[in-house]
């Protein structure tokens, strides 16, 4: 954002999952500091709805981000309309509780993985080009700390996260000569529509909004790999050392997410 700020011009932010939760709250961050907003989620109302609560100008795409074909042509639009962004924001997941027995659960782990890893690729890849061919912008990928270890009941929701978490490190790489930025993000617990129903504890529990606030500040500081709240980091330290036999002990019983279908 300070790049576009010195050109004296609002800074351009394409963001998916922006409909609710982390999104919405990212969405209404940068709109308050007047930045001009690609807002891209499925529902299509909540999305104008959002829009219209904002200050300042900003473009609506109702698209499925595992359609690759319609994120790309709403990026393309995006980039007519406002210009190339200069923080791409992979915001877009779902999560539910899955079991491999069962054979219901088999279509919810192609849609969770579809949506979280795929959905990610569809986001950046029609940006990675002329970023890179300006030497310029971010690109931040939404991963969480479910990525650092399998837990049980969540097969599909983890895998998708390690999954980020890994892809986000390739890209990082693969563009790092390139001028442009790739930020991994994986939050802990964050008060939003799909923790709610969480019938478990959840340790330090962030507030959307205020998620949503570290995250702008990792993103500006390009920050390779953060995860928040700071009290979470440690645990995940901790988890990711943890010997496979303890984890296993420790975890077994663990409170599980509901299983569920997906529309």
């Amino acid at each position: 954002m300070a790049q576009t700020a010195m050109r004296g011009q609002p800074p351009r932010i394409f963001l998916t999952g922006a409909s609710s939760g982390i999104g919405a709250a990212l969405a209404r961050h940068y709109a308050a500091r007047g930045a001009r907003l690609g807002l891209v989620a499925r529902r299509r109302a909540a999305l104008e709805e959002l829009a219209a609560d904002l200050p300042g100008t900003h473009h609506v795409y109702d698209v499925d981000v595992g359609d690759a074909a319609a994120v790309a042509a709403a990026g393309s639009d995006f980039i007519a309309r406002a210009g190339l962004p200069d923080i791409v924001i992979a915001n877009a997941g779902i999560s539910v509780g899955t079991l491999t027995a069962e054979a219901a659960d088999l279509p919810v782990f192609r849609r969770v993985l579809e949506t979280n890893v795929l959905g990610m690729v569809h986001t950046f890849a029609p940006f990675v080009a002329p970023l890179a061919a300006a030497g310029r912008g971010t690109l931040a990928g939404i991963a969480s700390v479910a990525g650092i270890r399998g837990l049980p009941g969540a097969g599909a929701y983890c895998a998708s996260k390690a999954a980020t978490i890994s892809y986000l490190e390739s890209l990082r790489v693969e563009l790092r000569a390139s001028g442009v930025k790739v930020v991994t993000i994986a939050p802990g617990y964050i008060d939003t529509p799909m923790t709610r129903v969480n019938a478990y504890p959840m340790p330090f529990l962030m507030a959307a909004d205020a998620a949503a606030r570290r995250m702008a500040r990792v993103i500006e500081r390009g920050s390779s790999y953060t995860v928040l709240p700071w009290q979470m980091a440690v645990v995940a330290r901790v988890l990711r050392a943890m010997p496979n036999p303890l984890f296993d002990v420790l975890f077994m019983r663990a409170g599980r997410k509901s299983r569920g279908s997906l529309r």
